[in-house]
C-alpha cells in the first residue's frame, strides 16, 4: 500500500513561548507560532492552499485559525484526538499533500489552559462530556497505577522504581533549562524529585507535567516544491506516521496490564514499517516522547523498542537517553518542561526534531543527527489515542 514516505516535506516551523501566557489568547498564540513558521519557510499566508488546526478544548471548527491569520476563504479542518491531536492534524495534512490534493498547506496546534478551569483532559471540558470513555479517576491516579503495577511486575521495590523515574525528571529538566521556549527552565536534583510533595502515590510533583498555554505550527509542501523555498538544502522529509486507537479494554477494572501501552506499540509498528526502520535503538538519533508522567516515559522506551522490557530504569540510569547519550529522549525538555497544551504538544515535538535535523538546536544540538521520532499518547490507560512520527533529512 502506498504511503507518504519521502512524499511530504516540512519547509518551515514555528513555536510560541509555552507557559502561563496570561498576555495572550488563542489567536495571539497562533499568530506567534504561525508568523515564525511563515518567516522560516519564506512564504506568506496568501500562499497557503489549505490548513489543519489541532485543538482539544474550545472552538469546534477551524474558524479561529482563519480569523487569527486572516486566511482568505481556504479550507480549514479542525482535528481533535486527545493528546495525539497535534500529530494527527499533521498526519491529515501530510496525506492531503501526498495524495496531490494540495501543494502547500499549514498545520497549527494551540491550547489555552491556564485561564480555564480545565487541565485539558479528564475532569473537565466540553470535549469530555458524554464520551463514554472517561474513567472515574484523574490522570495522575491512572498513571500512578501503572507505576505500582510496573514495580510489582518487574520485582522492584517502590523506592527502586522512584529513583529510576526521578532520573527521567532530572534529565528532562536539564534539557529544558537550555530551551528559551520552555515553560520551566531550571535544573532539578534527584533529591528534589524524591522529596517533592506527592500528587498520586508514588508519583510526586516532579513526576508530573505541568499545565501550560502554547502553540506550534508547520508548513508542509511537496518535495518538488520544497526545493524552491528558503530551506531548499535542509528541509525535512516525513518518513512515516502511525496512528492507533484503543478499543476500550481495561476501564481500570478488567484486563489492562498497565506495563505496556498497546497503542504505542501498534502506532510505532506502522511508522517503522513505512519508514523502513528495522532497529529503532540503532537507527533513531533522538526522540520526543509523551512524558506526561515519568512512568509514562519509562514505559514508552520499552514500547518503542528503545530497550528491552523491564530495562527502562537501567538504560536511563546509565545515561543512554541523555542529551549526549546513544539515543537522546526529550532533548527539548519534553512535557515536563513545556507543560501540555493538548493541541500544540505534538507539533511542538516535531519542531524540536526539525531544529535538531537542521543543526539549529543551539546548546541542545546533537552531533550529526539523521532520524528523529515523535510520540504522543493520550486518553486513558486501556483506550489511548497514540501517534508516532518519523522524520529525516532530505535525501
Amino acid at each position: 500500500m502506498p504511503g507518504m514516505k519521502d512524499r511530504v516535506a516540512i519547509i518551515g516551523m514555528g513555536c510560541s513561548k509555552f507557559g502561563e501566557r496570561w498576555d495572550a489568547g488563542r489567536a495571539d498564540l497562533l499568530v506567534e507560532s504561525c508568523s515564525e513558521a511563515f518567516e522560516d519557510a519564506g512564504v506568506g499566508s496568501e500562499d497557503i492552499q489549505a490548513a489543519w488546526l489541532g485543538v482539544q478544548n474550545g472552538p469546534i471548527s477551524g474558524q479561529i485559525l482563519a480569523m487569527a491569520l486572516k486566511l482568505d476563504y481556504i479550507p480549514i479542518s479542525r482535528v481533535e484526538n486527545f493528546c495525539a491531536t497535534g500529530t494527527d492534524a499533521l498526519r491529515n495534512a501530510c496525506f492531503a499533500v501526498a495524495a496531490g490534493a494540495y501543494d502547500l498547506v499549514l498545520v497549527a496546534g494551540v491550547e489555552k489552559l491556564k485561564d480555564s478551569p480545565f487541565t485539558g483532559l479528564v475532569g473537565g471540558g466540553p470535549a469530555m462530556i458524554d464520551t463514554g470513555v472517561t474513567p472515574p479517576v484523574p490522570p495522575p491516579v491512572q498513571f500512578a497505577l501503572a507505576a505500582t503495577r510496573y514495580a510489582y511486575h518487574y520485582g522492584m521495590t517502590i523506592d527502586e522504581l522512584k529513583r529510576g523515574l526521578a532520573r527521567i525528571s532530572v534529565k528532562n529538566h536539564h534539557n529544558g533549562a537550555m530551551n528559551p521556549k520552555a515553560h520551566f527552565q531550571r535544573e532539578i536534583t534527584l533529591e528534589q524529585v524524591l522529596n517533592a510533595p506527592l500528587v498520586a502515590w508514588p508519583l510526586g510533583l516532579f513526576d508530573c507535567c505541568g499545565v501550560s498555554d502554547g502553540s506550534a505550527a508547520a508548513i508542509i509542501a511537496t518535495p518538488e516544491l520544497a526545493k524552491n523555498f528558503k530551506h531548499k538544502d535542509d528541509y525535512l522529509l516525513v518518513k512515516g506516521i502511525g496512528l492507533a486507537i484503543g478499543h476500550g479494554e481495561g476501564m481500570l477494572e478488567d484486563d489492562f496490564g498497565f506495563v505496556s501501552f498497546p497503542e504505542s506499540v501498534r502506532a510505532a509498528q506502522v511508522a517503522y514499517e513505512e519508514a523502513g526502520i528495522k532497529e529503532p535503538f540503532k537507527e533513531i538519533d533522538h526522540a520526543e516522547v509523551h512524558d506526561c508522567f515519568s512512568i509514562t516515559e519509562n514505559i514508552i522506551y520499552e514500547d518503542l523498542g528503545f530497550c528491552p522490557r523491564g530495562k527502562g530504569k537501567e538504560y536511563v540510569e546509565s545515561g543512554v537517553f541523555d542529551l549526549d547519550g546513544e539515543l537522546a529522549v526529550n532533548p527539548d525538555g519534553g512535557l515536563k518542561c513545556f507543560g501540555h497544551p493538548i493541541g500544540a504538544s505534538g507539533i511542538r515535538m516535531i519542531y524540536e526534531v526539525y531544529l535538531q535535523l537542521q543543526g539549529r538546536a543551539g546548546p541542545r544540538q546533537r552531533k550529526n543527527p539523521t532520524i528523529g521520532l515523535t510520540h504522543n499518547l493520550g486518553g486513558r490507560p486501556g483506550s489511548f489515542s497514540c501517534a508516532v512520527g518519523i522524520f529525516g533529512q532530505k535525501n
